[in-house]
C-alpha cells in the first residue's frame, strides 16, 4: 500500500508543451580523466552518457522562460489570456522575490496572474500538473503555464563523483487550459524523514553541516546524495506507487506509455520488470540528458514522445519520486497537441 492520497481533476487539459535544454553537450571524457576506473562504473549503472549543462550566467528561469516563449507562440496564446504561472525548480534566481514573479514581467503577462514559486525537485512534474490543472478546473484561471525546471549542476561538486556525472539541466513549459472532457487522476505522498538524504545543507537560513564527514562528501554549499538511501526508498515506494496507479486505472494494458522520473538507468529497468511494464512503453533518454530533476518526465514527453504526443491521443503514467522524500503519479490523457517541441538555448533568441 503506497502512502498518499489519489485526487481526481476534471475540467483542464494539457494544450502543448516545451522543453529548453542548454546548446552545450559534456560527454562522459572528461571524467573519465578525473576519475579514471571509477567512471566507467558509474557511466555503466546510470546509463548517462551525455548531459546538457548552462554556462555560468543562465538560470534555470532563463530556459523556463525561452521554453514558454516558443510554446506561447506555437499556441497562439495572447499574453494577457494567461491568469496563473507555477514555477517548480530547486534552482531560483533568488531566495527572494519569488523567480515566479519576475517571470510574469519578463514574459509580459497580464497583471491579473497569479504567480507563485513550488519548491520540489523529482516529484515535481506531477505535482505541478495537479496544482495547475486543479486551479483551471476550479474556475481560479482560464490558462495556465506550469514551468518546471532545474540547473542542479549549478549546485554540484565536480569532485564529487556520486553527483558530477549523473546530472542534467533543462527547462520545460506546460500550457493548462479549460477542457470539459480533460480529466486527470493523482497520487501523491510525502515522507519528510528523508530530508538530509538528498540536499544542499548551506545556503538558506539553517546551519546544518552535510550528513557525510568533509573527507568523504561534498562541500556543505554542495548537492549531498546519499544513493543508498534513494535507492531503498525508491524500491520501497514507487513500485507499490506504480500498481496503485495501474489498479485504478484497469491495469497495463490501458496506458501508451509510462513516463519515470529519470533517476538512473539501473533502476529504471530495475522498476520496470518489477512491475512487469513491457519495456517498449517506458522511454528512457538520461543516456542523453542526465537527470535533470522536476524537468525529466516532461522532457520524455518532448522528446522519445513527441510524435505521437502531435498526432494522436496517448494515455500516459506519470511518476516522480526523490527528494523530500516526496512522490507523484499521474494518470493522463494528453494529445494530439500543436506544440510538442524540445528546442536548444542560446544566449538570443
Amino acid at each position: 500500500m503506497v502512502p498518499g492520497r489519489t485526487v481526481s481533476v476534471a475540467g483542464s487539459r494539457i494544450a502543448g508543451l516545451v522543453s529548453c535544454v542548454p546548446s552545450r553537450i559534456v560527454d562522459n571524457a572528461p571524467f573519465r580523466e578525473r576519475f579514471g576506473d571509477k567512471a566507467a562504473d558509474i557511466e555503466k549503472m546510470t546509463g548517462v552518457r551525455e548531459r546538457r549543462w548552462t554556462d555560468e550566467a543562465t538560470t534555470t528561469a532563463d530556459l523556463c522562460q525561452r521554453a514558454a516563449e516558443h510554446l506561447l507562440d506555437g499556441l497562439g496564446w495572447a499574453r494577457d489570456s494567461v491568469d496563473a504561472l507555477f514555477f517548480v525548480t530547486q534552482t531560483p534566481d533568488y531566495r527572494l522575490p519569488a523567480t515566479a514573479c519576475a517571470l510574469q514581467g519578463r514574459l509580459g503577462l497580464g497583471k491579473q496572474v497569479i504567480a507563485f514559486d513550488v519548491n520540489l525537485g523529482c516529484s515535481g512534474y506531477p505535482y505541478g500538473l495537479w496544482l495547475a490543472m486543479t486551479t483551471v478546473a476550479a474556475g481560479g484561471a482560464r490558462r495556465a503555464l506550469l514551468l518546471v525546471g532545474d540547473t542542479i549542476t549549478k549546485a554540484v561538486d565536480p569532485e564529487d563523483r556520486s553527483t558530477a556525472m549523473l546530472f542534467g539541466d533543462a527547462g520545460t513549459a506546460t500550457a493548462i487550459e479549460v477542457d470539459a472532457a480533460g480529466e486527470a487522476h493523482f497520487v501523491l505522498g510525502t515522507d519528510g524523514s528523508g530530508e538530509r538524504q538528498l540536499m544542499i545543507a548551506e545556503g538558506a537560513y539553517r546551519t546544518s553541516p552535510p550528513p557525510a564527514d568533509d573527507a568523504q562528501g561534498p562541500r556543505a554549499d554542495a548537492l549531498y546524495m546519499d544513493g543508498g538511501a534513494i535507492f531503498n526508498f525508491t524500491l520501497a515506494t514507487v513500485p507499490p506507487l506504480v500498481a496503485a496507479t495501474l489498479e485504478r486505472a484497469g491495469g497495463v494494458g490501458r496506458f501508451d506509455a509510462f513516463l519515470f522520473h529519470q533517476a538512473n538507468a539501473f533502476m529504471l529497468r530495475h522498476l520496470a520488470k518489477k512491475a512487469k511494464l513491457p519495456a517498449d512503453k517506458v522511454p528512457i533518454n538520461i543516456d542523453r540528458f542526465g537527470n535533470t530533476s522536476s524537468a525529466t518526465i516532461p522532457l520524455l514527453m518532448t522528446t522519445d514522445m513527441a510524435e505521437q504526443l502531435r498526432t494522436s491521443t496517448v494515455r500516459l503514467g506519470m511518476f516522480g519520486f526523490g527528494v523530500g522524500f516526496s512522490w507523484g503519479s499521474a494518470d493522463i490523457s494528453v494529445g494530439p497537441l500543436a506544440c510538442a517541441d524540445t528546442i536548444d538555448y542560446r544566449s538570443s533568441p
